[in-house]
């Protein structure tokens, strides 16, 4: 299928927001919109993913089509938007991955449909009889979905959710567009401004763990997805452009760490290991009931990794997300708490993530 494209006009002087990959996470979702206070006078670009993997995915297809009716909101496609189309295939192997993707996903938007709708879910539901039913009960939400735009291009910008391949935009095909994997990593160069979520830009980082937006004045591409829902210390992150044809770009984000503050100056460390999705084999050489010793297979580089980060059976395993950067920081400085451990705790510090080994302190 060709990517659909919207142009749109945006009016003068109003301030533009970009947000990305929500995945069912309302909570982060309306605690950005209020930290960044928006409202009538603003104009908001969702750049798809904004269900599956969060709690509230059918809550949040729901909030986000009320702010179009009655705000300048604009969604896009991503490609974990799709996954209710597959309701009007047919095929026998649609068929089959929608029943296994049910079973094994509860808290998939299909999922929360059918337990609104009373459906039981089990391998031996009629899923040809729930997927009428799902499509007469919900037909304004699937209806909604179908009629996303997976490009969305102004005179300044291009907002799409995981990049845009070689062509015209026209003649791109749809899905690549979305699942446009490691885009800043092409070596694309634009004309205008192109803008993107999709993949977490803490996957761009070498040995630091960084979720704020990642501006290449160079490229002209931005990557704004903060890793909501799918990492332990994500944030969701709203790109902020003063007025059409600004490039003057700021950021919020949003999560829902306790904030507290440090109380003694801490140095930084000279050498850090990130380990990330794709990248994540480790070999668990001291086991422990809080921390284990590991060694990154691809690096050798050893680390003490939190236990119950780890998982999979045996002494090679894989682990979440997981740094062990400790944080330059000073007295006074506001972090966010992801994890209180027996020596120490993993915070963040504007957007990045690392380690403080002091004392932290009421705000």
């Amino acid at each position: 299928m060709k990517a659909r494209v919207q142009h749109l006009s945006l009016p003068p002087g109003r301030r533009i927001i970009a947000v990305s990959d929500i995945h069912g996470n309302l909570h982060y979702f309306r605690g950005l919109l209020d930290k960044l206070r928006f409202s009538r006078e603003d104009v908001l670009l969702i750049l798809g993913d904004m269900l599956e993997k969060g709690p509230e995915s059918l809550a949040t297809l729901r909030y986000i089509m009320a702010l179009c009716r009655d705000y300048s909101v604009y969604p896009i496609c991503g490609n974990c938007d799709t996954w209710l189309r597959i309701c009007d295939s047919g095929s026998p192997r649609m068929l089959r991955v929608l029943r296994e993707y049910i079973n094994q996903k509860p808290q998939s938007t299909v999922a929360q449909m059918c337990r609104e709708a009373e459906i039981e879910i089990g391998h031996q539901m009629d899923i040809l009889a729930m997927k009428e039913d799902l499509r007469r009960r919900f037909n304004e939400e699937f209806s909604f979905l179908a009629g996303l735009p997976t490009i969305i291009e102004t005179k300044h910008y291009t907002f799409v959710h995981g990049g845009l391949p070689e062509g015209e935009l026209t003649e791109l095909d749809a899905y690549e567009c979305m699942k446009n994997d490691n885009f800043m990593n092409q070596g694309r160069r634009f004309d205008k401004w192109c803008i993107v979520g999709h993949w977490p830009v803490v996957l761009y980082g070498e040995n630091i763990t960084n979720a704020n937006p990642i501006i290449d004045r160079n490229a002209r591409i931005i990557s704004i997805d903060g890793g909501c829902v799918l990492k332990d210390d994500g944030q969701l992150n709203g790109l902020i452009i003063p007025e059409d044809g600004s490039e003057d770009f700021t950021w919020e984000y949003y999560d829902h760490f306790p904030q507290r503050r440090v109380k003694t100056d801490q140095a930084g460390s000279e050498s850090s290991c990130y380990i990330r999705w794709g990248d994540n084999l480790v070999e668990v050489l001291e086991p422990g009931p809080e921390f284990s010793l590991c060694r990154h297979l691809r690096t050798g580089y050893r680390l003490k990794i939190l236990t119950k980060y780890l998982y999979g059976n045996g002494p090679i395993c894989r682990c979440n997300d997981y740094t062990d950067y400790v944080l330059s920081l000073k007295a006074g400085d506001v972090v966010s708490v992801v994890e209180s451990t027996s020596c120490g705790y993993l915070v963040k510090h504007r957007g990045v993530s690392g380690w403080y080994y002091g004392e932290l302190l009421p705000l």
